[in-house]
């Protein structure tokens, strides 16, 4: 008999008003050392997990962050992220973004 699966949570996210999900897009991105991402904004919450490397994260009105390899980002929809930046090494994340009917843009540079 194996062992039990042990589920460790990682994250509990609300998703603000009513939105509803109509698919998930999930993609992979790869940041070189140091990559800096604009003033950014999503029209749909973006949940992600760093898979190799550390991010600095920083959503309008909230401290810098810094997240290793496996922890989870939240980006809610429509807040401006101002910092999505790999640190000293490559680093890489998988995002799934939560997509509604009427959301087609997975990003909108502001910067």
């Amino acid at each position: 008999m194996s062992a039990a699966i042990v589920r460790h949570p990682l994250l509990t996210a609300p998703i603000a008003g009513k939105k509803l999900i109509d698919r998930v897009e999930v993609k992979r991105l790869d940041f070189v050392a140091g990559q800096q991402t604009a003033l950014h904004t999503h029209p749909c919450p973006v949940v992600s997990i760093v898979t190799h490397g550390v991010i600095l994260f920083q959503v309008e009105g909230q401290e810098l962050r810094v997240i290793q390899a496996g922890e989870v980002i939240f980006e809610p929809a429509d807040v401006r992220s101002i910092h999505f930046d790999a640190a000293s090494e490559p680093a890489t994340i998988v995002a799934f973004y939560l997509l509604g009917f009427e959301d087609w843009e997975l990003i909108s540079m502001l910067k």
